[in-house]
């Protein structure tokens, strides 16, 4: 019997299941992907695939109520979430819009999962939904943002990035930032969005387009962001779930990022991406760096000093910064951003990584400017590195 990519899986009610597997405690943070994506990219389909697979993770789906999903319950205007297993040991559920009061409910069931996969709106931006995990004292205890996964509809997705349509638009309000100023310029979509938030992008329905047609969205996914890693799938089946949707460790493949290759010889005229590159750090200057970030994502200032004095046009904003700050005692920072909010922490080595010998800092953005330089040297100026 042939089956619907879209159906969901089968399900049964947890809340049969012994109490004994529901309230297990977990000893550390749960990683959570989001996956988003233009409506008909095959968001659903995805995370049905994964729950079918064999993958050896416990995962919690959260789907998005409006896709052919597992059924959401409300009443009274009040969304109710009904958590039910999927097999291989998963569980899932839909919810109507945000996905923040589902992964509130998930927590209740801490210790019988231990990976988290949220599927957004076709219309949904990133952007407004990851810096929750950040800000939410209670879910930045428990979870960690793992990594945003953008599905691309291979056949569309150059239409919808030269000619949306109204709803499609994102305005500088909509962008969700903290600045107040406008922006003029190109049309900015919601495709545009999506994919310059990713850390991994899955070029879906490569068999609906000629391999002529596949490199022009290749290089226009690359125009708008160099960063991300792109894998190429047809019917969301990707040849493996690690690294690709799960386990994505994104900051890991930017030592080796090499800018001078993958340049900027095709700008996409709404977004760009930027690198900051320099030789290890004091690690007494890493609140410099902080300060940085505060006026560059806060402020949308790009300073010469610690004095603050400003050189650049503020008619930037940043969608998506992460880095690593390797420091001269040996130890290394990871910095992560989704718009203005920011974190910088402790990295966690493994066994088998390299030694970084460079610190990486990586900008993806709307009105960065043709002159990767004027970033280099505010950093630079701003740190004391040219003292």
């Amino acid at each position: 019997m042939d089956l619907d990519d879209d159906a969901p899986p089968d399900l049964v009610d947890v809340s049969q299941l012994p109490a004994s597997e529901l309230d297990t405690p977990a000893q550390s943070r749960v990683p959570i992907t989001l996956v988003t994506g233009y409506l008909g990219a095959g968001k659903t389909t995805l995370l049905n695939y994964i729950l079918t697979e064999k993958h050896g993770k416990k995962i919690a789906v959260i789907m998005n109520g409006s896709s052919s999903s597992p059924p959401s319950l409300e009443t009274g205007g009040q969304e109710v979430t009904e958590w039910m297993e999927v097999g291989n040991g998963c569980i899932c559920c839909s919810v109507k819009d945000s996905g923040v009061m589902a992964i509130e409910s998930l927590m209740e069931r801490r210790g019988t999962f231990d990976y988290i996969l949220l599927e957004t709106t076709g219309l949904a931006d990133p952007g407004n939904i990851a810096p929750v995990f950040w800000v939410d004292d209670n879910l930045g205890s428990s979870i960690y943002l793992d990594g945003i996964v953008t599905l691309v509809d291979a056949k569309n997705i150059l239409h919808l990035l030269d000619e949306p349509t109204a709803e499609e638009t994102v305005s500088s309000h909509d962008e969700g930032s903290a600045q107040s100023h406008t922006h003029s310029g190109p049309v900015l979509s919601m495709a545009h969005m999506q994919i310059s938030h990713a850390d991994v992008i899955i070029l879906n329905k490569v068999d609906l387009v000629t391999p002529e047609e596949l490199e022009k969205v290749r290089e226009r996914i690359c125009a708008i962001n160099n960063v991300a890693k792109i894998h190429v799938t047809d019917h969301s089946k990707t040849p493996q779930i690690e690294g690709v949707v799960l386990d994505l460790h994104a900051y890991e493949h930017l030592a080796s990022l090499d800018f001078g290759e993958k340049g900027h010889s095709h700008i996409d005229p709404a977004i760009s991406t930027i690198a900051i590159t320099t030789s290890p750090i004091p690690s007494a200057k890493v609140s410099l760096v902080d300060a940085w970030l505060r006026s560059v994502l806060w402020d949308a200032t790009l300073p010469t000093a610690a004095s603050g004095t400003e050189s650049h046009p503020t008619d930037f904003d940043i969608h998506r910064l992460k880095g690593i700050l390797v420091t001269n005692d040996g130890s290394n920072k990871i910095i992560q951003a989704v718009r203005d909010v920011f974190e910088i922490r402790d990295a966690e080595s493994g066994p088998t990584d390299e030694p970084k010998t460079q610190c990486k800092i990586v900008l993806i953005g709307r009105g960065l400017g043709p002159d990767a330089q004027a970033w280099q040297q505010s950093f630079e100026a701003f740190v004391g590195l040219n003292s």
